[in-house]
């Protein structure tokens, strides 16, 4: 972290101590109008020491919690889904403090009137150019934004991604610590993070990988996610391939056929409103390309939380739990690996991946 002007002024004068102590507990106290330089999708930014943020999407309001920042947070957005699975790791008296503004991701009207200090968001995580929520947009009322790194865009094109899913992680865990001034927090959280990451690869690895289709929502074309998105990492990191890793994306839509040629010995399911997991199960017994993959004859299925799926720190416990699923399935052997996260009984389909 670069402190701008502001900041290193009052630390070159009298309030010389108190900035060098700069922690978790002395952020409220920083002076009106400092600013931190943080690197957010290939750019060097400056932005204001968060106080009063909004923030979309369970992911991010994970990343953000995380950190230790949840006094800072303003208010919420697109959180009812994720409700259960944040409640679980962060309390339910945290959780249910956030100010709520929007059931879904919120309008350009939404967000102005809130008027928060920062909108912590991503490209398909509450930006959208077709509905004038960009950043650019958004700084003429002196709100900035904060990217998602997985989110972040690959040059002048659409396509998102731009580094390691793990990467991206700890990217945006490293840079909400500086941007609320509670670094300890963040790195700590990455460490725990790194520690767990090297306990999954060191365990036993199966003889054949088996290999996963990620099935977000769809009928007609199936939305999943290729090489940049969180479920690559997640997969990966669990001894599984992901069947559609050679996309050069984060999430993408593609048809049965490319499911049906994949012949995935396991799917994993986002629970997503809109479309329940019965429906989705339903979509793979009834059509002709997939009703008689053994795959889905064994009900080999994995459903976790929006939130565990898309880039934050909840992707390691997905990864924890996707490890002991495959090995209930005998897809991979067994390891001494337990998920520090237990799921909300209230996920559906856990009979299908845990035993009774």
């Amino acid at each position: 972290m670069k402190l701008t002007k502001p900041l290193a002024l009052v630390c070159a004068g009298a309030l010389l101590a108190s900035c060098a102590n700069h922690s978790d507990s002395n952020q409220a106290a920083a002076p009106e109008g400092a600013s931190v330089s943080i690197e957010n999708c290939g750019q060097e930014r400056q932005f204001p020491l968060a106080e009063h943020m909004l923030v979309n999407d369970g992911n991010l309001i994970a990343s953000t919690l995380s950190v230790g920042a949840a006094d800072q947070i303003k208010a919420v957005s697109s959180i009812q889904r994720d409700t259960p699975i944040l409640s679980a790791k962060y309390g339910e008296q945290t959780v249910a403090g956030l100010d709520d503004i929007a059931k879904e991701y919120p309008s350009l009207e939404q967000i102005i009137a809130e008027a928060p200090d920062v909108y912590v968001a991503g490209w398909g995580y509450g930006l959208d150019e077709g509905k004038g929520i960009t950043p650019e947009s958004l700084q003429e009322h002196d709100i900035a934004t904060y990217i998602l790194s997985e989110a972040c865009r690959q040059g002048d094109s659409s396509a998102r991604g731009t580094m390691d899913p793990w990467e991206a992680v700890e990217q945006d865990l490293h840079n909400l610590g500086a941007l609320t001034g509670h670094e300890d927090k963040a790195e700590e959280v990455i460490k725990d993070q790194q520690q767990r990451l090297e306990a999954l690869r060191a365990a036993p690895k199966a003889e054949q990988t088996p290999v996963a289709f990620l099935y977000d929502s769809g009928t007609d074309a199936l939305f999943t996610s290729g090489k940049y998105g969180a479920p690559q990492a997640i997969l990966a990191t669990a001894d599984a391939s992901n069947a559609t890793e050679d996309i050069e994306d984060t999430w993408v839509s593609v048809g049965w056929e490319r499911l049906a040629q994949a012949a995935p010995d396991v799917f994993v399911f986002v629970e997503y409103p809109g479309q329940e997991l019965d429906q989705k199960i339903e979509q793979l017994k009834k059509n002709p390309a997939t009703k008689n993959l053994p795959a889905v004859k064994e009900e080999r299925f994995i459903n976790l939380p929006y939130a565990m799926w898309t880039s934050g720190p909840l992707n390691i416990d997905a990864a924890e739990h996707v490890r002991k699923a495959l090995e209930y399935f005998k897809l991979v052997p067994e390891s001494d690996i337990e998920p520090a996260l237990t799921l909300p009984s209230s996920t559906p389909g856990l009979k299908y991946f845990q035993a009774s």
